[in-house]
């Protein structure tokens, strides 16, 4: 049986890169393409595919929650994430969207179609880094107290997003870093983007989830 795949991704050229990719593939289909979260649903609801490729940071809600719209709506629809955000949050919350799978873009072709057709199936499948960072997620906290907990996030950002956790607003932020309030407010929404969170309450629970935001 053919796979009949919808794929989500707001760069064009990838985008249509794995269209023409998934077009080598006898038992492979590419039925549509979306290029932001809402098209992606609609989409999703109209032509019933087997398997969404799904990219993490999109246009509108973004991907992860994308992905629990479709897997609540129409639960036999599986989805991959095919993204460059490794960090273990947005992983996990991926996976409690209701995502299959989870790979990076750089991904080796080979490797992508197996992972494709590895979640079409069904099965749980994730990329040999990914893979490696939730083994580390898991581990005793202990053993993994010296990792930066969003490691996609500058030092810079990281600093900032803790002084958020501790309750201090930007302007606050700005004046003990000796920034600008704009420039304060330009790092807060690239924390935000990077996170992928809609709001600073959101952002704030994270890292104290995390354990910043202790002072």
């Amino acid at each position: 049986m053919t796979t009949r795949i919808l794929v989500v991704d707001d760069h064009p050229v990838f985008r249509d890169g794995i269209t023409a990719l998934l077009g080598t593939q006898p038992d492979l289909e590419a039925i549509g393409s979306a290029a932001d979260t809402d098209e992606a649903v609609r989409l999703a609801r109209e032509l019933q595919p087997d398997l969404v490729l799904m990219d993490v940071a999109m246009p509108g809600d973004g991907g992860v929650e994308a992905t629990r719209r479709i897997t609540a709506e129409r639960p036999e629809t599986r989805v991959l994430m095919v993204t460059m955000f490794d960090d273990d949050a947005t992983v996990l919350l991926a996976m409690r969207a209701g995502a299959r799978g989870y790979v990076l873009k750089d991904a080796e072709t080979a490797d992508l179609l197996r992972a494709v057709r590895s979640a079409a199936r069904g099965d749980a499948i994730f990329s040999p880094a990914i893979a490696a960072r939730m083994m580390e997620f898991f581990a005793p906290r202990a053993a993994r107290a010296g990792a930066a907990p969003f490691p996609l996030l500058t030092e810079r950002e990281a600093e900032i997003l803790d002084l958020v956790a501790q309750g201090r607003s930007n302007l606050q932020i700005a004046t003990d870093l000796h920034l600008s309030h704009s420039t304060v407010r330009n790092y807060i929404s690239s924390i935000l983007r990077k996170l992928q969170v809609a709001s600073r309450a959101e952002a704030i629970a994270r890292a104290r989830d995390a354990g910043l935001g202790s002072g």
